[in-house]
């Protein structure tokens, strides 16, 4: 049976707009994306069988465009748009706690950067550029390493801090293994990059390290 046969209070996108996206399930919620089915199956059915065969939504989110392409019911066009929507969560994301008062939220913080680093399949080393106050300056992504490690140049840290007259950083990093646990070359270069910005009138407010689930924080960790 097509989606527009069915009650008008079981369609998804009805639904959406009646109760709030949360509401909906996450093949609900792909349906809406995916808009109509195939033949012999529904957009829900459609979108159930294709979360069956990802293993989960997440896993279809950040398939690659082969992977995603060679499914029935999806192609370049539904691959495009998808990655349209997904950087465009992730702006929302950045622009919430670059107005001024995001870091009042640590959880924002993290978000964003679980957000824009977790389902890299390089490791990348990342920066957050703050005013004396804590507003954020800049976000940006200064190394790009290979699936265990990148190597990190603290005089251009520290550069690239003089040039955005920041008064204090945050860090981060992604382990491509989803295993946020950190190792002896991260602690070494926390302890001394936080020593190089000390020389500078710098401050060091935390180094994150994205996995798999909630970024790992090396400040409450006492990680140095």
């Amino acid at each position: 049976m097509a989606i527009t046969d069915w009650p008008m209070d079981e369609r998804p996108r009805e639904r959406l707009l009646q109760k709030g996206a949360a509401t909906l399930s996450d093949a609900e919620l792909l349906a809406i994306f995916l808009r109509v089915g195939v033949v012999g199956k529904s957009a829900v059915d459609l979108a159930r069988e294709l979360l069956l065969n990802f293993g989960s939504l997440r896993a279809l989110l950040t398939a690659s465009h082969h992977d995603f392409c060679v499914h029935k019911g999806l192609g370049d066009a539904k691959y495009a748009l998808l990655q349209a929507v997904l950087e465009m969560g992730r702006r929302h994301l950045a622009e919430e706690w670059q107005r001024g008062d995001g870091l009042d939220s640590p959880l924002r913080v993290r978000q964003y950067l679980s957000a824009t680093l977790r389902d890299r399949c390089r490791e990348v080393f990342a920066v957050i550029f703050l005013d004396n106050r804590h507003r954020v300056l800049r976000f940006e992504e200064m190394f790009l390493g290979t699936i265990d490690g990148a190597t990190v140049h603290i005089r251009e840290v520290l550069k690239r801090a003089l040039e955005l007259n920041a008064a204090a950083l945050i860090v981060a990093h992604n382990h491509p293994s989803g295993v946020a646990e950190p190792s002896a070359a991260d602690l070494s270069l926390t302890r001394r990059l936080d020593q190089a910005m000390q020389l500078l009138d710098l401050r060091l407010l935390d180094h994150f390290i994205v996995g798999d689930g909630e970024p790992l924080s090396l400040r409450e960790q006492g990680g140095w």
